[in-house]
């Protein structure tokens, strides 16, 4: 097992999302590892360690600190962050985002809600996102537009907003799209975005890490019941 420290230097609790990179004997990258510690008070500092199970090296058992990197750390309010599966919310819906899909430049997320309650909900419209820096400060400039326009031509994503009502253990899914077109200008990245179901609605923060390139825009489509749950992770 390895031994890693999360430390919270912020005035607030926050949840960390690790991202550990195994590599063989000979430092090249064999398999990826997220591990999140929850709610780390501010100021505080966790100790945590990391095992060899499901490494995906060959032969993996214990880990050698040698064959282990930290290649990445998101951090989002703890109040904001989202539900783990198999966890259900005071609210009863738990809203995520997935690990989404990227091809020729296009850059599609799926965002969820799970109603994991005991009564049915009803929504209608888009997502309210509120995109963050890696200050969690908000971002300007970029233009946030319902549907695919000017983006790309994706089946369904320009559908309409309709009425949907999810019954208990049912889902509802909305998409984030974007191309990482860089021309003239500087690139933006946007690491977090805070969402909601709806305007007013309680938010969470995702880390989908949109990389917008010089394009200045960003496309949501609408919600709609989802009847394919986990069988496509990067459509919307």
């Amino acid at each position: 097992m390895v031994a890693y420290d999360v430390t919270n230097q912020g005035d607030e609790p926050f949840t960390y999302t690790v991202t550990f990179t195994l590599t063989d004997d000979q430092g090249r990258a064999m398999s990826s590892r997220e591990e999140t510690v929850a709610s780390v008070g501010a100021g505080r500092t966790v100790r945590r360690t990391l095992d060899g199970a499901g490494s995906g090296l060959a032969g993996a058992g214990p880990l050698d600190p040698a064959h282990v990197r930290i290649t990445d750390v998101k951090r989002v309010p703890a109040e904001e962050a989202p539900v783990p599966a198999g966890s259900c919310p005071a609210s009863g819906l738990r809203l995520f985002a997935d690990d989404g899909d990227a091809a020729m430049g296009l850059r599609v997320v799926g965002l969820h809600l799970e109603n994991c309650g005991n009564r049915p909900h009803s929504l209608e419209g888009y997502p309210a996102l509120q995109l963050l820096d890696e200050e969690l400060e908000p971002v300007d400039g970029i233009r946030v537009v319902r549907g695919g326009e000017g983006v790309a031509l994706l089946d369904g994503f320009d559908a309409p907003p309709r009425p949907v009502t999810l019954r208990p253990g049912e889902s509802a899914r909305a998409g984030l799209m974007w191309r990482n077109t860089t021309q003239f200008g500087e690139a933006v990245n946007v690491p977090y975005v805070r969402l909601r179901e709806r305007d007013g609605s309680a938010p969470v923060v995702v880390a989908p890490g949109l990389d917008l390139g010089t394009t200045g825009k960003l496309g949501v489509s609408a919600w709609r019941k989802d009847d394919t749950a986990g069988t496509s992770p990067g459509a919307p």
